[in-house]
């Protein structure tokens, strides 16, 4: 279940999902040389009220989906699926005992090949979702090894499902595989290896993360 701080109301998720949509329309817009200027103006204030005060990493989850865990794995601020990351998508992930499924529409912000979803973003994706799955083995870890293979162009402004699965361990390789549609059409598919790290390690990093500075 998710937390308190996927609430609409949340003024963290409110920030990210205004800074989302300004860079959607910052990617497309026509607006007249006034409006940009006043809107960025407007970004400058935004920018300058919070510059004010500490700055830390106060993440509520891990910002990776390898090492989220299956059971709270909605990673906070990965900058691939994290609500409260405005340079991430929109997406919806839901975890089954057997495989992470994920639904996502990315607009022109996210372009690669006109019309299409940047290859880059795809492997990301891939990174982030088999992450997720390959924490359905017990122990999860990071990624060692991803490989996608580009079947057919990934629309934009249409909803894509991603499918991530955990098929097997051998020794402290993971082994998952996933697939992205567009519809009936297979857009992408990917193979990824994670090895599994001790918990030990996963406190050491977050030690590290938690550090200020």
């Amino acid at each position: 279940m998710r937390s308190a701080i996927y609430e609409a109301s949340n003024p963290r998720l409110r920030l990210a999902n205004a800074t989302r949509s300004v860079l959607q329309h910052s990617a497309t817009s026509t607006a007249s040389g006034v409006n940009v200027l006043a809107a960025v103006e407007l970004l400058e204030q935004a920018a300058a009220l919070l510059a004010v005060g500490p700055h830390g990493r106060s993440y509520h989850a891990s910002a990776e989906g390898a090492v989220g865990g299956a059971t709270h794995g909605f990673a906070s601020h990965s900058p691939v699926t994290g609500p409260l990351n405005a340079l991430a998508g929109v997406v919806d992930i839901e975890i089954t005992p057997t495989e992470v499924i994920a639904t996502a529409t990315y607009g022109d912000a996210y372009e690669g090949p006109p019309g299409c979803l940047h290859g880059g973003l795809i492997a990301a994706i891939f990174d982030e979702v088999l992450g997720f799955a390959q924490a359905l083995s017990g122990a999860p870890g990071m990624t060692g090894r991803l490989e996608v293979t580009y079947r057919s162009p990934t629309p934009l402004h249409q909803p894509l499902r991603i499918i991530g699965r955990f098929d097997e361990v051998n020794g402290r390789k993971i082994m998952t595989t996933g697939e992205i549609y567009a519809g009936e059409r297979l857009c992408a598919q990917a193979t990824g290896v994670f090895i599994s790290v001790k918990a030990e390690k996963f406190a050491d990093l977050n030690a590290v993360r938690q550090t200020p500075g």
